[in-house]
């Protein structure tokens, strides 16, 4: 059986990881960055295809390698890849599982500040710097920093990135000077994210919700124990994952294809 798992979070590896536990699946991963595609192919999946696919391309992979499930593990804010996979999945007739991960228990707090989308982080962000000089670090990945730059001066923000070539390039693009760019791969504990937001004398962080394995919840609490504001981004709703199957911890999905295919 040949399942496509649409990659590149840590949460990808560890279900490809447990797919190859049973010899009866071929897996084939799909991601959009070489870090992704290493990852997957170490987690043990079988082949992988590198890049960000359309719809289209989505439906030819899954007509030429013959895949019979379609597994979305793309990250939470990733919606228009969890979009084109449920409409590739229906024009070609397989089945799709979506794991998504547990929303984070967001603390009670007057230096959260939730929003929902970048552009009001934005505006938000704006608004709690005013005419000060007051620092930001931005979590919430490189491809929304163009948001946050087009409205505060580049040289007050701080972003920690990806250590990519394609994230260093967008950072630069955006305005961003080399002493600003904060390139690291990895989720960090509170205890390390505090020391980095005390080194550059951070004020305001920006983040996303990206659920309990993101890494939301060492970043808030680190800022929240300095005092720091919090623009918080929630996750998107998908109106087209209502009816679908989705699966929100390893276990469970685990034991649907023991129970599915013993």
């Amino acid at each position: 059986m040949n399942i496509m798992v649409m990659a590149g979070t840590s949460d990808s590896s560890r279900i490809i990881k447990i797919l190859k536990q049973s010899k009866k699946f071929n897996i084939i991963a799909t991601t959009t960055t070489p870090h992704g595609a290493e990852i997957a192919k170490s987690a043990g999946a079988d082949d992988f295809i590198f890049g960000g696919l359309e719809k289209d391309e989505i439906n030819q992979v899954i007509k030429k390698k013959e895949i019979d499930i379609l597994v979305d593990a793309t990250h939470p804010f990733a919606i228009d890849a969890t979009k084109n996979a449920i409409r590739s999945a229906r024009e070609t007739g397989i089945k799709y599982i979506r794991f998504e991960r547990s929303k984070m228990d967001v603390p009670e707090s007057d230096f959260i500040h939730i929003v929902y989308s970048f552009e009001e982080a934005a505006n938000k962000t704006l608004d709690l710097v005013k005419e000060t000089d007051k620092r930001i670090l931005h979590l919430a990945g490189v491809s929304s920093l163009k948001y946050i730059t087009e409205k505060i001066d580049s040289s007050r923000i701080f972003a920690r990135v990806l250590p990519s070539p394609d994230s260093l390039k967008k950072c630069l693009d955006a305005g961003l000077k080399q002493d600003n760019i904060i390139a690291m791969q990895g989720t960090f504990s509170k205890n390390f994210n505090k020391s980095l937001m005390n080194e550059y004398n951070i004020s305001i962080i920006i983040t996303k919700e990206s659920g309990k394995t993101g890494g939301s919840s060492s970043k808030i609490n680190a800022a929240l124990e300095l005092g720091l504001n919090v623009v918080l981004i929630m996750r998107p709703e998908v109106l087209e994952l209502e009816n679908e199957k989705i699966f929100m911890d390893l276990d469970s999905l685990n034991n649907y294809f023991l129970d599915i295919y013993p």
